[in-house]
């Protein structure tokens, strides 16, 4: 019987995985360059979403000692982005990276014995070649699509109309919900300017809005990654609590634990 491979995927979680790459990885901080290399692994710990770089602890140009930060409590259900990097789900080695406390891991595994899985978070810049990255490592699998489109979207809240538009931009994002993104114009609510920012590894940084009774709930990418340049100054928003119509039909609330990860990450209620 044919499988989904979203299930497939979702049946993995729960392992410790890595995959190789052959880019050049490289990562500054506090005007250093730390790693130049191109042995580096991704390396995704057991329920977690998003992978980490490790690399040779042969290649990382800093002091690298056992840690006493303690591990931090690791909660049920997917790992999603928001949940730090020191809350580990497999057993290892916590280490200080340059004095920076809980910067590296090593787990206990042995394909990664020789490799320290770094906290993205704790240094100043990341590169893949010359790129830089924004918010954590993207891995190999994770596509996201952008297309124009001419169908009809209308978001209500409480039953009162947000928005109405007839020239949606749709993205299809790996394992993630389908996201409508509309012209700012599109919007008959007030879009209230919020203190809340984001970043997104694929898309780039995100400014966000509120409506009247309902904060944060739209966001939009002012100046995205060129590979999404198409976003650019388009609003969406978190469909997990609102309504959407598509064509006339109203859309079910996203589901599946990915979807109740993202309510988790960002607060929101279904």
């Amino acid at each position: 019987m044919s499988r989904q491979m979203r299930d497939l995927w979702a049946e993995g979680l729960g392992l410790l995985r890595h995959e190789p790459t052959e880019m050049r990885v490289r990562i500054r901080h506090d005007g250093h360059e730390l790693v130049d290399t191109v042995r580096a692994i991704l390396v995704w710990e057991p329920r977690r979403v998003v992978p980490s770089y490790a690399v040779p602890a042969t290649e990382l140009h800093a002091t690298v000692s056992p840690s006493d930060e303690p591990v931090r409590p690791v909660p049920d259900g997917i790992l999603h982005p928001g949940i730090p990097f020191a809350a580990h789900s497999c057993p290892g080695e916590v280490m200080d990276v340059d004095g920076l406390a809980g910067a590296g891991f090593r787990p206990e595994d042995p394909e990664l014995m020789e490799y320290v899985v770094l906290d993205f978070n704790a240094f100043d810049e990341w590169y893949e070649e010359d790129e830089r990255l924004v918010s954590h490592a993207r891995e190999p699998y994770h596509a996201v699509a952008v297309r124009p489109s001419s169908r009809t979207v209308r978001v209500e809240r409480n039953g009162v109309v947000l928005a109405e538009s007839s020239r949606p931009t749709l993205v299809f994002e790996t394992s993630l919900p389908t996201r409508f993104y509309l012209p700012r114009e599109d919007f008959v609510a007030e879009l209230l300017p919020s203190e809340r920012r984001t970043a997104c590894a694929y898309k780039g940084h995100a400014t966000y809005y509120s409506v009247a009774g309902a904060p944060d709930l739209l966001w939009s990418y002012l100046e995205p990654l060129k590979e999404v340049r198409g976003l650019a100054g388009l609003v969406s928003f978190f469909d997990d609590a609102l309504d959407v119509y598509l064509d006339g039909k109203l859309r079910d609330r996203p589901r599946g634990a990915v979807a109740e990860a993202v309510r988790q990450e960002f607060g929101l209620s279904s």
